[in-house]
Formats: structure tokens, C-alpha cells, sequence
């Protein structure tokens, strides 16, 4: 059959074949599957109205569009796909393996703390691990996401229960997702003296989505006006029926502050897990697990928060997280306690990392470190593929438009902090700014750690301002900022920096004007002058009459001119800055003399109307 020609170039006949690429490939990876010329590929591309290099990495539409003009099914590789794939290249997987039923055994449940912020989540698990995280955090509210293990009692039977606690503040949407979906059980916290709130609901959602079951924490039953049955009756609408209602999700009457009924929230934890989970896991396979939490540590590195789903994490195991490799050099407990090997449901920071693991990076044992290092390298390249050809590329109908953004306005922020998790969660916020279309907000770098001299060079390449959260430059570089310009902010609560960066944004928006009437003169007479030209006698009907204001002039009800100014305003033969409602006045119009009498004189100004 005869090979298909778009705009000369001679391409091979795909017939239906099916044809898998990577996310983010080039033209000359899709020629090397089908044994094409990479030229033939770009000068199709050309005239399909699409400008590319052989080597550039393009979208996943130009991908499919080229593919469909040559008559193959173009398939791109979803990332999790290419991850099941690069790791079975390896001989390794996740979540697979985990042996028979002989090789399962019992694990504490993994318990999320959920709810609306200052509804007490925080000092719930405060009381539970009598320790006092509050007065650490900023402003009150949680930024982090930490995982506890803490003991108690069924019975005779003593039981183990692990805790991760997720922040409250909206814009850790994400955290919170990430929290429900490594979770066995949802405790939702909800105030008994403010009820159901909006981050209550999306607490509820995001458990059901994880398709987890929910214990309900009633917090704040010692204050005044509290009602726990209202809180009862207000969750029915959320598909959350009380036990003594007919349904089943246990509600439990709390007090975190005075330590009133912790041991009955334990309880009714564990009741959940051993009648609706079955809760096993094999120890003596291989760790994996999940990144709850990562950060760099000035003094450690590199340091991650790990919840072990399965298999024994020992000192000395060579791990892969994301983009992250290592080997566990040192593991410490909650409490700060060094930690030989960690079993299933066990929450240890590890530290060993070569670079900062991703907050929800699943966590993976392999044998040696070259395989742990060729995993996050091979992963790496596919992320930067992926990231570069998921950029907006010129095509010769938008190059127009390309060449016209320079109109456009734009803020460009680089986004440091202390941890993946909430740089994660600012920048998500952030890209949710609504402030209309005439202007832009654009990320182009997020890390973790100090603010280093290369985030300083991108700033100044890019023009860029850098949002450091709880970090500050390392040395000389806040220094060499103050030279070249570049503004850095910092921040410790992250409402502050979205408040800010909002208003910022409204700041880069083209001002609206609006026109104020100031004021209005009824011509009573017309004095002529050979030296002034015509003067006209006025009475100020209105407001108030200016010197220097802008004016318009009207003749039954008709605009003859309005762009005039008040040249010259004067009380009988006295000069006047101004003239109020009542008063005569005589106005001059500069070289406009075309007024007669029983016109009407309108002074206006422009102001600059302000942004709701």
C-alpha cells in the first residue's frame, strides 16, 4: 500500500497499528517504534500547523494528532502504567507478593484525624499522646502532616493504634486527600458548640472516597451551648447515621481539653477495625510503604516521614521513593527514640535520602543501591519528559497570539518551604486564585529547603519573586538578593502568603476607571473679551465647580464638547479654586468659545475605581 504524504513528506502506512509512547516523547521516539525518518515526521507536523524539533518533546495531542494523519492508534502511557512497567524491568512491585493467608498477620489500624479547622483535631491527639503539639504550631493551626503511634487497651488485650494527623486550614485540600487515602479509619472531629462546617463535608467526601469507615470525635462537649444530639441530626444529611439511631458509625462524646471519654474514642477505634477491616499484612517480606511527610533538616538531610503498609523497614535497606533514593542510614520513633527495624503500620522517620521524597511517594525496599538509583533516575527522566511536553508550544495559529503575550500580565513565583507536603498544598491554593484573565500566575520552580543561589538565578532569569515558607536563604544569598533586586518574602502561616499573593495579583491588573460628576453651571450670561475670549457667567447648579477640572459642555441635553477644562474660574474679580451649589461664577474654557447662554457647564474627574 502506498505511503501516506502530508505536505510532501513521505511517512510509512500505519494500518491500525497500535503504537505506545511515553508521556512528554519527541518526534524521533515515535520515528524509532515505526522505523520512520524523524525529518519526514517534522515537516509533517509543519504543514498540520505545528512547529517542532526532532528531539523536542511535544504533547500528548500532537502525539496522537501525527499518529492519526499516518494511520496509527497512538497510546501514551499513563504514569502509573510507565511506573508498573519500569519496575517490572527491574523485577520489583508494589502492593503485589504479599504471600498467603499462612504469612498475614494482625496489624494496628492506621487512624486519619479529620475536620473543620479549630474544631480541635490537634488537641485530640494531644490528649491522646500527652504531649503538646499546639503551642508549636503557628498561628494555632496544623501545618504538617505527623503520624503517631500510641497503646491502649481492649479488654485484657493491649493495642497498638497508629495516628496521622492531617491540617485543617483549606488549602491542605490535598494533604488531607493524601491523609484518607493511607488510611484504615477516619476519626471526624466536630465541634459540639459549632456544628458542621465546610471542611467537615469535605472531610466526609474525601473518607468516602478512600471508602473508609468513619468514628465520629464530638469535641467541645464542656463548653457552653454545646448540643452533640444537633450534631447527630446534622450528619444524617451526610450519610452518617448514629448506632443509636438505627445506623452505623459510632459517635463519641468528647472533651480533648479536659481529657473527658479519650479511652472510649480508643475503644470505639478499635471496635471498627476488628468488626469492619480486615486488617493483616505480611512482616517478612520486603518493606513497602508511604511518604507521609518529607523535609530537609539543616543538621540530618534529607529526612522522611514513612507509614510501613507491609514487609519489616530495617536500618541499612536500600529504599526508592519517587524520584528519591537511599539507604536507611538511622530510623526514630514518634518520640524521638532510635528504631531498629519497623513493622507494618509503624510510622518512623527515615533518614538516608539523597534528595527529598515526595510527600505521598510510595516507599519501596530493592535489593542493592545501583537498582534504587537507576529506578529514581529512570523515573526523573520520565518526570522532566513528561513536564516538558506538557508545556504550551507554538503552533502557527497561536503564533500570533505567542508574539502578542508580551501584553499580557504575569506574576512569577518560586516556592521554597520546609516541607513537600505544604509546598505542595501553596502552590495548589495559589494556582486557584481567581482574579480574571487579564492577568497570570506562573510557578516555575517548588522545592524544599533553604533558598539556595540557583533559586536565586532563576528568579533573576525569569524576573520571578520567591515565597519562602519556613525557610530563609542560605548564607550570603539574601545579601546578593538585596544587590541584584529580587524580592523575597516569608512566611510561617499560609493563609498570609495566599492573602498576599492575591492581592498582589489584583495589584498586576490593568486599573478600571470610572468617571466621578463633581459638578454643574448654568450659563446666565456670555461675557465677550478680546483678550480672554468668551467668559461665561455662570450659577452652580450642583456640587461644586473647579479649577482645572475636567468638563463637558451641553446645549439642550446635547454634548458639543467634552474634553474641556476649567481654565480659569473666577468670583466676581477675584480668582476662585473653587465654587459651590448656589454661587455665581465666571468660567473661562481655555480657546473654546462656542457657549451660549442656557448652556450647561458638567465638571467631572477620572479616579481609579477599586478591585472587590
Amino acid at each position: 500500500m502506498q505511503a501516506p504524504s502530508i505536505g510532501g513528506a513521505i511517512l510509512p502506512r500505519g494500518n491500525g497499528s497500535v503504537v505506545r509512547l511515553a508521556r512528554g516523547s519527541s518526534l524521533s521516539d515515535f520515528a524509532d517504534k515505526i522505523d520512520a525518518n524523524p525529518a519526514s515526521m517534522v515537516q509533517a507536523l509543519f504543514h498540520l500547523g505545528e512547529m517542532v524539533t526532532a528531539t523536542q518533546s511535544v504533547s500528548d495531542d500532537i502525539l496522537e494528532l501525527l499518529g492519526s494523519e499516518m494511520g496509527y492508534d497512538v497510546q501514551i502511557v499513563s504514569p502509573e502504567d510507565e511506573d508498573r512497567e519500569l519496575l517490572s524491568s527491574f523485577d520489583l512491585s508494589f502492593g503485589e507478593n504479599e504471600g498467603g493467608e499462612e504469612d498475614l498477620v494482625a496489624r494496628p489500624p492506621v487512624v486519619t484525624v479529620m475536620g473543620h479547622v479549630d474544631h480541635g483535631k490537634t488537641r485530640l491527639l494531644d490528649a491522646i499522646r500527652s504531649t503538646n503539639v499546639v503551642d508549636r504550631e503557628a498561628g494555632g493551626i496544623t501545618q504538617h502532616i505527623g503520624a503517631y503511634q500510641v497503646t491502649t487497651h481492649l479488654g485484657d488485650d493491649e493495642r497498638l493504634i497508629t495516628f496521622i494527623d492531617t491540617p485543617g486550614h483549606e488549602a491542605f485540600t490535598a494533604m488531607r486527600a493524601r491523609g484518607s487515602q493511607s488510611t484504615d479509619i477516619v476519626v471526624l472531629v466536630v465541634a459540639a458548640d459549632d456544628g458542621v462546617m465546610p471542611q467537615t463535608v469535605e472531610a466526609i467526601n474525601h473518607a468516602k472516597a478512600a471508602d473508609v469507615p468513619i468514628v465520629v470525635a464530638v469535641n467541645k462537649i464542656d463548653k457552653e451551648g454545646a448540643n452533640p444530639q444537633k450534631i447527630r441530626q446534622q450528619l444524617t444529611e451526610y450519610g452518617l447515621v448514629a448506632e443509636e439511631y438505627g445506623g452505623d458509625t459510632m459517635f463519641v462524646d468528647i472533651s480533648a481539653r479536659n481529657n473527658t471519654n479519650i479511652d472510649g474514642l480508643l475503644e470505639s477505634i478499635l471496635l471498627t477495625a476488628d468488626a469492619a477491616l480486615d486488617l493483616r499484612a505480611n512482616p517478612d517480606m520486603e518493606a513497602e510503604g508511604v511518604a507521609i511527610e518529607a523535609h530537609l533538616d539543616r543538621g540530618r538531610g534529607p529526612v522522611a516521614t514513612v507509614l510501613v503498609q507491609r514487609g519489616t523497614l530495617r536500618v541499612g535497606d536500600s529504599i526508592v521513593a519517587g524520584n528519591a533514593y537511599g539507604r536507611v542510614r538511622a530510623m526514630l520513633g514518634d518520640n524521638g527514640e532510635n528504631v531498629a527495624e519497623a513493622l507494618p503500620s509503624r510510622p518512623v522517620q527515615v533518614l538516608g535520602f539523597t534528595s527529598v521524597p515526595g510527600a505521598g511517594d510510595t516507599i519501596m525496599v530493592v535489593e542493592e543501591d545501583r537498582v534504587a538509583r537507576q529506578v529514581a533516575q529512570s523515573r526523573q527522566a520520565r518526570s522532566r519528559k513528561a513536564q516538558i511536553g506538557n508545556r504550551r508550544r507554538i503552533s502557527l495559529e497561536t503564533l500570533g497570539e505567542a508574539l502578542a503575550e508580551n501584553k499580557v500580565e504575569q506574576l512569577t513565583l518560586i516556592i521554597k518551604g520546609d516541607n513537600s507536603g505544604t509546598v505542595e498544598a501553596l502552590e495548589d491554593s495559589l494556582l486557584k486564585l481567581d482574579v480574571g484573565e487579564e492577568v497570570n500566575l506562573r510557578v516555575v520552580h517548588r522545592g524544599v529547603g533553604g533558598i539556595t543561589q540557583d533559586d536565586l538565578n532563576l528568579a533573576m532569569i525569569t524576573e520571578a519573586i520567591i515565597v519562602g515558607f519556613n525557610v530563609k536563604p542560605v548564607r550570603g544569598v539574601a545579601e546578593l538578593a538585596d544587590r541584584e533586586g529580587v524580592d523575597i518574602r516569608y512566611y510561617t502561616v499560609i493563609y498570609q502568603a495566599i492573602d498576599e499573593i492575591e492581592a498582589a495579583l489584583k495589584g498586576l491588573l490593568k486599573p478600571e476607571y470610572e468617571e466621578v460628576a463633581m459638578g454643574s453651571a448654568e450659563i446666565r450670561e456670555v461675557f465677550r473679551s478680546s483678550k480672554f475670549g468668551n467668559i461665561a457667567g455662570c450659577i452652580v447648579r450642583s456640587g461644586e465647580i473647579r479649577r482645572n477640572a475636567k468638563a463637558r459642555l451641553l446645549r439642550n441635553g446635547v454634548v458639543i464638547n467634552d474634553n474641556l477644562a476649567i481654565d480659569s474660574l473666577r468670583r466676581f474679580k477675584d480668582d476662585a479654586v473653587e465654587v459651590r451649589e448656589g454661587f455665581e461664577c465666571g468660567i473661562g474654557l481655555g480657546s473654546w468659545n462656542n457657549i451660549e447662554v442656557e448652556d450647561e457647564i458638567q465638571t467631572y474627574e477620572i479616579r481609579e475605581k477599586p478591585r472587590s
